[in-house]
């Protein structure tokens, strides 16, 4: 990556002297380099990566150490700067596959992790299920004024006291519960 950065900033600097008056007049006072001055072609380093490297890569890239793994990729990379004619067809395969291929996060399921996820979540469930029982077994009977016979005494005395005249238990018509919830 530093290689290329490199040659890059040396083909900007070239170019952007190029058309200055400083380099015009260099060029009339150093006849010895007159190519200094001249814009220079791009030049692709990139050059085939072996057969062998990129056999079998599929099979190869999770035990790959993850140096080498991104030293490929940059090799990669750097070859698919050029035009993709003259890249072989095990290259192409091999990036297609690198950028695309089910590994890392798209690796595929192992076999019988959807059995595994299935039956911890029955034992979760059975788990929680449980608590609840236990939770409700050990738990105090409910207040007494939650039964039904309080809330109508509630509802009485309210109507007694002229509570909520307007829209309340009191008011002419009433046709709503009151205080009663429990059934």
């Amino acid at each position: 990556m530093l290689r290329s950065s490199t040659l890059r900033a040396s083909n900007t600097v070239s170019t952007a002297f190029s058309s200055s008056s400083l380099c015009r007049a260099s060029r009339i006072a150093q006849v010895s380099r007159p190519l200094a001055c001249f814009p220079q072609q791009p030049s692709r380093q990139a050059h085939a990566i072996s057969n062998p490297t990129l056999a079998n890569i599929e099979k190869r890239w999770e035990e790959m150490p993850p140096q080498e793994q991104a030293d490929l990729w940059m090799q990669l990379r750097d070859r698919m700067k050029v035009d993709w004619h003259e890249m072989t067809l095990q290259e192409k395969k091999a990036a297609y596959w690198i950028a695309f291929g089910p590994h890392g996060p798209r690796a595929g399921t192992p076999p019988g992790e959807n059995w595994k996820v299935f039956s911890y979540t029955l034992v979760l469930l059975a788990v929680a299920t449980g608590v609840f029982a236990l939770t409700r077994h050990f738990a105090r009977p409910p207040p007494k004024t939650m039964t039904k016979e309080y809330q109508e005494q509630t509802n009485e005395y309210l109507k007694s006291q002229n509570t909520e005249p307007i829209t309340g238990v009191s008011s002419e018509g009433y046709k709503g519960k009151g205080m009663v919830q429990s059934k």
